[in-house]
């Protein structure tokens, strides 16, 4: 790991230098990477360094921290449940703050999405999905549904069956094309003429397809992209045409981000199917879920034991993740999330307008708590990501764009020096 300008050098804590060798980085080539900045600590939309730098986070910790770091009603029900149990196993066992969340859950969600099984992480989740949606099939004698449909532009994880549903031509995980399973990766329906090859597809592929999955609104990690509602109803009536389960992929999406609590609401359309993680425990502690329809729940209820779901992740229903989830529900409650994303979206409109007359940039948009400058490329991320530190904020640029997506609690001075610093650096850039 290279120390470039920009690292602490001397002001590094002992653990950090004892520690640094050891441990393999995400998403980083080990040999090249600036060094991490070591974290003493979070408050609210903060993160302090150990050389005493404050630093205003403009992503989130990856989005999950929508009620900002340290929440201290989140913290005091995990505190709570730690004295009386932190995990007991969920084979056979049960316990208060699993089945809570799950009827809250069930409450929350549109439609009959009331079944909510449970995992680690989103793509976990998405793998369990699709496990879901294939066995549904198996169930019912229809052996032939194995494949999905998904869209260039996607992202669903990292786990084997999750990279083979992300667009694997331009994203990360082009190189694993030989392992992978092959499903139909085509464009969203967006536009006249990519709605016909959609319907194309199906229409040659029905009978040997399971699903059709999606990031409904945006595509996340795969871009930024957004898109209308009215993709999602031809998602939904392409479902409901050949029969196929539809299955939002909201990890990214759900608990407000992108303006109502769940993207799907936006559409008005229900999905067989929904993956949550992220913002579900307010950015505390790992959990995610699949939630299925009644009609996909049903095609699993038997006498017979191989039509269960065989699927048990060790920490499923974490007794203490789930005390965060629903400490974090109770906030969506109590306070004013939702109208506080609407007044972030404004806030971005206005303070990263100015970069759309900047050279270099091809495009700048928001949808709820999701600012995104779009720059025709970005030669050095490692240099900008730099110097976005050097401005003060945490904001961690990816292929060509840079995205805001902070705690729905930040505040406005704290926004607007967000905006400033993508504003100077892209400033810079061009």
């Amino acid at each position: 790991m290279s120390r470039k300008k920009g690292d602490q050098g001397t002001s590094r804590p002992a653990w950090y230098e004892a520690g640094l060798a050891h441990v393999w980085l995400p998403y980083a080539q080990m040999k090249t990477v600036r060094a991490p900045l070591p974290v003493a600590r979070t408050q609210g939309s903060r993160i302090m360094l150990c050389d005493g730098r404050e630093l205003i986070d403009g992503i989130a910790s990856w989005w999950t921290a929508c009620h900002g770091y340290n929440h201290p009603y989140i913290g005091k029900a995990v505190e709570h449940q730690l004295a009386l149990m932190p995990h007991v196993m969920f084979g056979g066992l049960a316990h208060e703050q699993a089945l809570t969340l799950a009827g809250r859950l069930a409450a929350c969600l549109p439609g009959d999405l009331t079944r909510v099984f449970f995992s680690e992480s989103g793509s976990v989740a998405v793998e369990i999905a699709m496990k879901m949606a294939v066995q549904f099939w198996l169930n019912q004698g229809v052996g032939k549904r194995k494949k999905f449909v998904a869209f260039k532009g996607g992202y669903h994880g990292d786990t084997t069956g999750a990279m083979a549903i992300c667009d694997s031509d331009d994203g990360m995980h082009a190189r694993f094309r030989g392992l992978l399973p092959e499903h139909y990766i085509v464009e969203l329906p967006q536009s006249e003429e990519s709605a016909e090859a959609f319907a194309r597809c199906l229409e040659r592929h029905a009978e040997e397809l399971a699903g059709i999955i999606v990031e409904p609104l945006v595509q996340g990690a795969g871009g930024m992209r957004f898109h209308t509602p009215l993709v999602l109803q031809r998602l939904r009536a392409a479902a409901d045409r050949y029969q196929l389960l539809l299955i939002f992929d909201e990890i990214f999406t759900g608990f407000g981000r992108t303006g109502s609590l769940f993207a799907c609401e936006a559409a008005g359309v229900v999905p067989d199917i929904m993956t949550l993680s992220k913002a579900l425990t307010g950015g505390t502690l790992p959990l995610a879920v699949t939630v299925a329809r009644g009609k996909v729940f049903d095609a699993f209820w038997s006498d017979d034991p191989t039509r269960a779901l065989l699927h048990g992740p060790t920490f499923m229903g974490n007794a203490l993740a789930c005390a965060a989830a629903n400490a974090s529900l109770d906030l969506f409650e109590r306070e004013p999330r939702l109208r506080q994303v609407a007044d972030i979206a404004a806030a971005l409109e206005q303070g990263l307008a100015p970069c759309g007359g900047l050279p270099g940039v091809k495009d700048v948009r928001v949808k709820g708590a999701i600012g995104v400058v779009e720059l025709d490329r970005i030669d050095d991320l490692e240099a900008m990501r730099a110097r976005f530190v050097e401005e003060g904020v945490f904001v961690r640029p990816f292929g060509s764009i840079i995205y805001l997506t902070p705690a729905f609690t930040i505040g406005e001075d704290e926004l607007a020096r967000l905006t400033a610093a993508v504003t100077k650096v892209v400033g810079k850039a061009g």
